[in-house]
């Protein structure tokens, strides 16, 4: 699959604010004169893209824009049936309109390539911009709210170049230092560093002394799970599905780690890692390993749902649920959620939480550490190990 670059795709004549020269193709094009240029008024493009003499500028323009930008689009050719292919997108090349008053135009510098977006998909129609968050500059204003160069994390999905009312966007935090990647605000210190605070902190209920398992252990969300679990004082066991990646998640501190795929028995490495059973469970990948999972927690143990990528792609039958039996006598809370659940203050909070943790750790190199590689700018197929936000974002291969 192609990328979507994040370089500006607007004509040269639209981007160039400098004054346009006597006689230039630009001037000649739209005022055309047979007599020598010397004697008329020099023209500029003004902020609202006219081609204006100064002295006959008013400087109550149109309420639209005249700038015309070209967009680059991944969008959903067809619904997926199994794994995700090429074949399934197809990129194009869309003409927006000019801005409204109160609309900004943006470009996007990051874009997030996530596991859920294979069931979110099924709510788009055929043809449809493909979703997902991205971070944006605003690079055109006509809303002052949000001000030409302003950064802001947006909803608008595989896109190069979009519009918006402002309305659903969201600044970064004030507290970003410049040597941050920006990318990380779709990693550690955007979604899936939200979903991994709540889910655990707030779902799972983790204390200092817990027994934390987590699977999909290497992906964008499991490895701050694991992380934040270490920083609360708990034992943290995690599932991956490479060596490499298992070697990854013992650098980052995880107290036991191990590779799902080559286990001879995932019941028996389970009693090996925590003999006296698990308090929380961060599930992404359900499944039979989940069933296995569920009969080694520990009474009044809690389970967060947070995905099931272990049969997003699955064509047949789903496997059995957990047994009955240990979810009633264990007193087992099992429940699924969203990170969407927490808005405003909370969530703000929890985010100056994720940068203060990603920043002393970048000052002191200590452990445990908030691994900071940054995201892809480029929304590569997921299920690529080198894909997502510097780390796995998938762990069902």
């Amino acid at each position: 699959m192609a990328p979507i670059t994040s370089q500006d795709s607007r004509p040269q004549e639209a981007t160039n604010p400098r004054p346009l020269g006597p006689g230039s193709k630009e001037e000649q094009a739209e005022f055309p004169s047979p007599t020598p240029a010397p004697s008329r008024p020099k023209f500029r493009r003004w902020g609202c893209g006219a081609l204006t003499p100064p002295s006959l500028c008013t400087g109550t323009c149109s309420p639209r824009s005249l700038r015309m930008v070209r967009a680059k689009n991944w969008t959903l050719k067809k619904h997926f049936h199994g794994h995700p292919t090429d074949s399934d997108f197809e990129l194009k090349t869309v003409e927006l309109p000019p801005l409204n008053n109160g609309e900004v135009l943006l470009e996007a510098l990051f874009l997030s390539v996530d596991p859920y977006m294979r069931l979110g998909s099924k709510r788009l129609k055929e043809g449809d911009t493909m979703m997902g968050q991205q971070v944006a500059r605003v690079v055109e204003s006509k809303n002052p709210a949000w001000p030409v160069g302003t950064l802001v994390l947006a909803h608008s999905g595989w896109a190069s170049h979009s519009i918006s009312n402002g309305q659903q966007l969201e600044k970064l935090l004030t507290e970003w230092p410049d040597t941050l990647p920006l990318s990380l605000a779709l990693g550690t210190v955007g979604m899936p560093g939200i979903t991994a605070y709540f889910g655990l902190l707030e779902i799972c209920g983790a204390k200092s002394g817990d027994t934390v398992l987590v699977n999909a252990a290497a992906g964008a969300v499991g490895a701050v799970v694991g992380q934040i679990a270490k920083i609360k004082g708990c034992k943290v066991v995690g599932a991956a599905g490479s060596e490499e990646k298992v070697d990854y998640l013992k650098k980052i501190g995880f107290d036991f780690a191990f590779n799902y795929k080559t286990v001879k028995s995932l019941e028996e490495t389970l009693k090996k890692a925590a003999p006296d059973g698990y308090n929380c469970y961060f599930d992404n990948v359900g499944g039979e390993f989940s069933n296995t999972v569920i009969r080694q927690m520990k009474k009044f143990g809690r389970v967060a749902i947070c995905g099931a990528i272990s049969m997003y792609n699955s064509t047949g039958q789903l496997p059995p649920g957990p047994s009955p039996e240990s979810v009633l006598y264990q007193e087992i809370r099992m429940e699924g959620f969203l990170c969407t659940r927490w808005k405003g203050e909370v969530r703000q909070k929890a985010l100056k939480e994720l940068l203060t943790w990603v920043l002393e750790v970048r000052g002191s190199g200590a452990v445990p550490q908030l691994d900071t590689r940054p995201a892809s700018p480029v929304p590569l197929m997921w299920g690529n190990p080198s894909s997502g936000l510097g780390r796995d974002k998938d762990e069902d291969n």
